[in-house]
């Protein structure tokens, strides 16, 4: 179901979100998987000097649920649950989440995700369940 005209519309609407002006990712998205990478700024540390939890966050559940979304070209996939373990804090650089899809019914799916700086090292670790929404893929979402 390689379908790269879809990924590349999915890259599109995951850029032109709002947030993103913020965060400034990078993202690639394939048949089942999604990597997303980030630069580090002061402006993401909490008071120690290093990334705040919730920039871990966002790049594991975006590649989680970008991999998943890579395999329904219909609607959008919402995160119905996603746990992560912090492990390794980053204060500079960049950071590099990807997203695989582990398993999928036909109401749920299942996807994992590993946080990695430049150098490789392990930072953290997430899973989620995500599932299928009622918003279609369309340009008023910013899939063109």
């Amino acid at each position: 179901m390689a379908n790269e005209e879809h990924f590349r519309k999915l890259e599109r609407t995951y850029l032109s979100a709002p947030t993103n002006a913020y965060y400034r990712p990078a993202i690639r998205i394939g048949e089942g998987w999604a990597e997303i990478t980030v630069a580090i700024r002061p402006e993401f540390h909490h008071s120690a000097h290093a990334a705040h939890g919730s920039v871990y966050f966002k790049a594991l559940d975006d590649a989680a649920f970008f991999a998943v979304n890579s395999t329904v070209e219909d609607v959008f996939v919402l995160t119905s649950s996603f746990n992560l373990h912090l492990l390794r804090p980053i204060a500079a650089g960049e950071m590099r989440a990807r997203g695989m899809l582990v398993h999928r019914s036909q109401r749920l799916f299942l996807a994992e995700s590993e946080l990695k700086d430049a150098e490789g090292r392990l930072l953290a670790r997430g899973s989620g369940t995500f599932a299928r929404s009622t918003i279609a893929l369309g340009p008023e979402i910013g899939y063109r």
